[in-house]
């Protein structure tokens, strides 16, 4: 990779190939757009420059903000540390509910506003005592090239990279992007392929091979976020069909996290997800096997804690984002020493990460 000071509004990137027609092909997505000279992409960001695919928004932000990691949502990675967050614009999805869609459907190049090259993000992240940091907010496949070189330098100075994504992304590009993660947190946005079409423009079946990918091919640490959509995809048919796949071909212990939509962008008419709705998900999932199920955007403690599949008892409660009550060591049980999943190589204290907007 590259070693820049200042951004780059055409950054070189690496998969994407000639058709007969003169056209550039991006080999990045499922999406393949087909681009003639000077044209952009679905996604906003990768465009067509000197006959190959560039990246425009290499060393640009939409903004910085510091988090708690268990807002992207990692509930078993580094629990009650901070993460530095920031996203670019632009998306290769065009999912109508989005909830970041200021910056996801962004196709204003001054939302790009903030400046930070890799070296800059990775030295901001150890002084602001974050853990790790999070390419989220629009998904990072899209900056990919920018992604893997802050996580490269972040390495450096032993801080630790985490990808919130969606998952659509062909298998070799997919395979060099988590090669540089240390975690992921992927969004399926339902379990049908008419889902995928009609509301998000895309297909379901590279998401699931991203999945299983990440599950059999790699060791990054992964947890998945299901966002229920009032009568889109929160049926008992579909969440049954879904948690069952889930079992069967991730396992018990991959973290699934369920969370409350709010009505935004393209779905305004739709009302809230009812925490009812929540907590039928996370029994359904339970009910098949899955040992860490979760509910998000709702108080509610008892979905949001952790709890010991082989004793039951509390490992870590949850209120919002407020950590209490821990009973994990070492990432074994407190009370019957069964080795829990995820990454717990910190102490975990109670308490509270506060959320601040940063300037890098």
């Amino acid at each position: 990779m590259q070693n820049l000071i200042t951004p780059l509004a055409h950054f070189p990137t690496e998969y994407w190939h000639q058709l007969d027609d003169g056209r550039i092909q991006c080999d990045l997505c499922p999406r393949a757009c087909k681009l003639r000279e000077g044209q952009q992409g679905l996604c906003f960001v990768r465009a067509c420059h000197n006959e190959q695919v560039v990246l425009t928004s290499y060393g640009r932000s939409s903004g910085f903000c510091i988090d708690p990691i268990e807002k992207k949502p990692l509930n078993h990675f580094v629990p009650g540390t901070s993460v530095l967050s920031f996203g670019t614009a632009g998306c290769n999805l065009a999912c109508k509910f989005c909830q970041n869609w200021d910056m996801s459907k962004s196709r204003e190049m001054d939302t790009l506003s903030d400046r930070a090259m890799p070296e800059q993000l990775a030295r901001a992240a150890v002084n602001s005592g974050c853990r790790s940091m999070a390419f989220t907010y629009n998904d990072p496949v899209i900056f990919m090239e920018y992604a893997c070189d802050v996580a490269d330098a972040g390495h450096e100075l032993g801080v630790k990279s985490v990808a919130v994504s969606a998952g659509y992304i062909c298998d070799q590009p997919r395979e060099k992007f988590f090669s540089y993660m240390d975690a992921t947190n992927i969004d399926p946005k339902a379990f049908t392929e008419s889902f995928y079409k009609k509301i998000c423009g895309g297909s379901l079946a590279p998401v699931l091979n991203t999945l299983k990918y990440l599950k059999e091919e790699t060791q990054v640490w992964f947890e998945i976020t299901t966002l229920l959509i009032p009568d889109e995809n929160d049926s008992d048919k579909e969440l049954h069909a879904m948690t069952e796949w889930i079992a069967d071909n991730l396992g018990p212990d991959v973290p699934l996290h369920f969370t409350s939509f709010h009505p935004d962008w393209k779905m305004r008419e739709h009302s809230l997800t009812p925490a009812s709705t929540l907590t039928r998900a996370r029994q359904i999932a339970m009910s098949k096997g899955l040992n860490y199920v979760y509910t998000g955007n709702v108080h509610d403690s008892e979905g949001g804690s952790s709890w010991c599949p082989g004793c039951g008892d509390r490992l870590i409660g949850r209120n919002w984002y407020k950590l209490q009550g821990i009973n994990i060591e070492g990432g074994e049980c407190g009370t019957c020493r069964q080795l829990i999943p995820g990454v717990f190589d910190h102490s975990i204290e109670e308490g509270e990460v506060i959320r601040r907007v940063v300037k890098i």
